[in-house]
C-alpha cells in the first residue's frame, strides 16, 4: 500500500509541471488568496471558481456541469480594445489552480514589455472536476470520461468571445499547455485550425504510440529504429523513477478514456496529435508550433517529442523548440522554459495586440 500510495503521488508531480502545488485542492482557497496574488501583479485575474467562498462556476453544456475558471487580463487592460486570447491547458491530475502558480511569469513579462498584453482563460480540464491523485487526465479530447474538446472549443470558447473583447482572426487564438496540457494544446490545434493559429507546450506527450523497433517504449528516438504500439499493455511502464523503484503504468493513462478493450489503440490513434499531421494534412505555414521538452524526462517523453519533430520536419513543417538536457518532468524545468516559450510567441501575438 506504501508503494502505490508513493506511486500516486509522483504521479501528479511528474504528469504535469506545476505539480508540487495541487495535492488534492491546491493552495489557493479563500477570497484573500486571490486577492494577495491580484496586490502583486500589474494585470488581474478573474474568478470564475468555486475555489473562493462564493460559486462563480461556469455551466458546460458539453460536460453537463459546472466548471472553474480563471481569466487573466493583462496590465492596463482597456475594455474598448480587442486582445489576442490565450488558452492555457493544465496538466494531469490537476485543475485550473495551476494557472496561478504561473501567471507571475506571464503579468511580470507584460508589464516589461518583454511580452504584448493578451488575455489568458485558465479552464478546468479535471475528469471530475478537481485535482485528484485517483483518476486520470481528461487530454481535452471527447472521449468516454466527458465531451473535453467540445468543453474547451464550444462552451469556454463562446463564453470569452460573448463577455470579452478578442481578436477574431484565427492567428491571434492561441493554445499553450503543459504535459497533458501540451498534448491538449497540439491535438486541438492541429484539428481546429480554421479557429486556432499558434500552438505552445511544455514537455508534451505528443506521440503516445511511441516504440521503438524493438517494442521498447524507454529508449531514445532513433529514425532508423521507429515503430509504433498497436495493442494496450495495461501493466507496461510510462514512467520510472528511482531506478525503476517507482513505476507508473498504462492503464492509468488509457482506462479513463477508452477502457482497456482490445481497440483501445484504434480510438487513440485519430486524436495522437503526430499522426493527425498526416490525418488532418497540416502544410507548411498553417500553424505555429513550439515545444520545451528536457533530456531527463521521467515518462521518456522527450523520446515522444523528437518522433514528433523528425515526422513534422520530414513533412516539411517548422517547429520551434527549446531544449534543457539535464531537466527534468518538474515544475523547476517548467519555470525555466516558460519565459523562453513566451519571448517566442512575443512576435508572433504583436501584430493582433494593442499597442
Amino acid at each position: 500500500m506504501k508503494g502505490r500510495t508513493l506511486g500516486a503521488c509522483l504521479l501528479i508531480w511528474m504528469w504535469a509541471p506545476a505539480a508540487s502545488y495541487a495535492f488534492l485542492g491546491g493552495w489557493f482557497r479563500s477570497p484573500g488568496d486571490l486577492e494577495r496574488l491580484n496586490s502583486k501583479l500589474e494585470g488581474k485575474v478573474l474568478d470564475y471558481t468555486f475555489n473562493h467562498g462564493c460559486d462563480r462556476r461556469l455551466y458546460s453544456a458539453a460536460l453537463d456541469s459546472k466548471r472553474d475558471v480563471y481569466v487573466y487580463l493583462p496590465p492596463g487592460f482597456d475594455p474598448t480594445k480587442q486582445y489576442p486570447l490565450a488558452y492555457f491547458l493544465h496538466g494531469f491530475a490537476h485543475d485550473e489552480q495551476t494557472f496561478l502558480k504561473f501567471v507571475d511569469q506571464f503579468d511580470q513579462m507584460m508589464s516589461a514589455g518583454q511580452l504584448p498584453p493578451f488575455i489568458v482563460v485558465a479552464p478546468d480540464g479535471s475528469i471530475r472536476g478537481r485535482a485528484t491523485l485517483l483518476n486520470g487526465g481528461s487530454f481535452y479530447v471527447n472521449s468516454k470520461a466527458g465531451h473535453f474538446e467540445d468543453y474547451i472549443l464550444r462552451d469556454i470558447w463562446d463564453f470569452m468571445h460573448q463577455k470579452f473583447p478578442i481578436r477574431p482572426e484565427r492567428e491571434a487564438h492561441i493554445l499553450v499547455g503543459g504535459s497533458m496540457g501540451g498534448f491538449g494544446a497540439y491535438h486541438l490545434g492541429i484539428k481546429h485550425r480554421d479557429r486556432i493559429g499558434v500552438v505552445a507546450a511544455v514537455f508534451p506527450p505528443l506521440n503516445l504510440r511511441y516504440l521503438d523497433c524493438h517494442g521498447r517504449y524507454f529508449s531514445d528516438f532513433d529514425p532508423s529504429c521507429f515503430s509504433w504500439r498497436t495493442k494496450i499493455r495495461p501493466l507496461a511502464p510510462i514512467g520510472r523513477y528511482y531506478g525503476g523503484l517507482v513505476t507508473i503504468r498504462e492503464h492509468r493513462l488509457i482506462r479513463p478514456l477508452y477502457g482497456l478493450r482490445c481497440d483501445a489503440v484504434s480510438l487513440l490513434a485519430p486524436n495522437n496529435p503526430v499522426e493527425m499531421l498526416g490525418s488532418y494534412n497540416v502544410q507548411p505555414g498553417e500553424l505555429e508550433m513550439f515545444i520545451g521538452y528536457v533530456g531527463k524526462d521521467e515518462f521518456n517523453i522527450d523520446a515522444q517529442v523528437e518522433s514528433f519533430l523528425y515526422i513534422a520536419r520530414c513533412r516539411g513543417l517548422t517547429v520551434s523548440t527549446a531544449y534543457l538536457p539535464n531537466g527534468r518532468h518538474s515544475i523547476e524545468s517548467a519555470r525555466t522554459l516558460l519565459p523562453v516559450l513566451l519571448a517566442w510567441l512575443s512576435p508572433r501575438i504583436a501584430p493582433y495586440s494593442p499597442q
